[in-house]
């Protein structure tokens, strides 16, 4: 059985000492996480902390984005090789603001998918369609594209280890959410992707999530569905409280 991952997704909110409160909070919970993975996705400043905050606890610290080369001249950006040296243990690649406002590409996302291997993170690669697309019914064609330029070169190991996250571009922040039986069918066939390159012990071991406008209302059947393994969260993630539920739901799946 695959194991749920929960990850919150902080995008540009909160300060630092907003966010080392919600640790402290959130860690202080007695939380049964045998089933569901805990991972916080912040703001590259507050990662040293984060991971501070949290050590010897359930909870896991993630970056938003990475660069794909070691080092270099790459002002503002952040390497794999410096996020694995804070601690890090997860990446989120390719997510769809990335590639709307800074040009990602999937070319890109496949480099820092290898990147995020060669420095030990576990990578979040975002999959999804805009609206225009799905109702051009491109949906599953748009999206297994992504997801094998993504995972183009990586070996079978690897894929086992990579989290899918399909986020369909309409539902993030827009409140509407995709139907529990649409976005399973969308996992099924971004699995079934991963089935045609990779063949059955990795794509049953890939877990791919759901994001996009998630919350503790429809989490619970989120999540009953065979091929959805977890969630990546925005908004909700953001409150101790909400994000508990959405941990709570992950473990009784």
């Amino acid at each position: 059985m695959r194991k749920q991952v929960i990850a919150g997704n902080w995008k540009m909110y909160k300060t630092l000492s907003e966010a080392k409160q919600f640790a402290s909070e959130l860690k202080a919970k007695q939380l049964d996480t045998t089933n569901v993975e805990a991972v916080i996705c912040a703001p590259a400043l507050f990662l040293e902390s984060l991971v501070n905050e949290t050590k010897g606890s359930f909870i896991s610290i993630g970056a938003q984005n990475m660069h794909e080369e070691k080092e270099g001249a790459f002002t503002g950006e952040v390497s794999g090789q410096q996020l694995q040296d804070l601690g890090v243990s997860y990446v989120v690649i390719g997510h769809s603001e990335r590639r709307q406002y800074f040009n990602e590409t999937d070319e890109s996302v496949n480099k820092k998918a290898k990147a995020a291997f060669e420095n030990n993170l576990t990578p979040i690669i975002c999959v999804g369609e805009s609206l225009e697309q799905r109702e051009s019914n491109e949906t599953e064609s748009i999206v297994s594209a992504q997801t094998t330029a993504a995972l183009e070169g990586l070996s079978e190991e690897q894929v086992k280890n990579t989290i899918i996250a399909y986020e369909p571009i309409w539902a993030i922040g827009t409140g509407k959410t995709a139907t529990a039986d649409d976005a399973n069918d969308v996992c099924r066939s971004i699995r079934e992707t991963i089935l045609d390159g990779f063949g059955e012990e990795v794509a049953s071991a890939v877990r791919i999530q759901y994001g996009g406008s998630v919350k503790p209302e429809n989490i619970e059947e989120l999540l009953s569905k065979e091929d959805i393994d977890g969630a990546l969260v925005g908004g909700a993630s953001l409150q101790v409280d909400s994000f508990v539920k959405l941990l709570e739901a992950g473990a009784n799946v």
